[in-house]
């Protein structure tokens, strides 16, 4: 099974999916996965703990950018 196969399984795979979306799989690498509905972009890995740097590194950067620029 390739990776891209196994990141299949693994998104449509309801149990990684708490109240339905918030998407927690510990086996998934992946910071940021495809939302439920690929269209719509990407979520968080809640089981990944560099997903939560990355979600704080993305909240100072707004504040930075809202603080100098806004």
């Amino acid at each position: 099974m390739t990776d891209q196969e196994s990141n299949g399984n693994w998104h449509d795979d309801p149990s990684n999916w708490k109240l339905g979306i918030f998407y927690y799989n510990k086996a998934d690498k992946r910071i940021f996965p495809p939302k439920r509905i690929r269209g719509l972009g990407w979520t968080i890995n809640f089981a990944n703990p560099l997903s939560y740097l990355a979600m704080i590194g993305l909240i100072v950067m707004l504040f930075v950018a809202g603080h100098f620029f806004g």
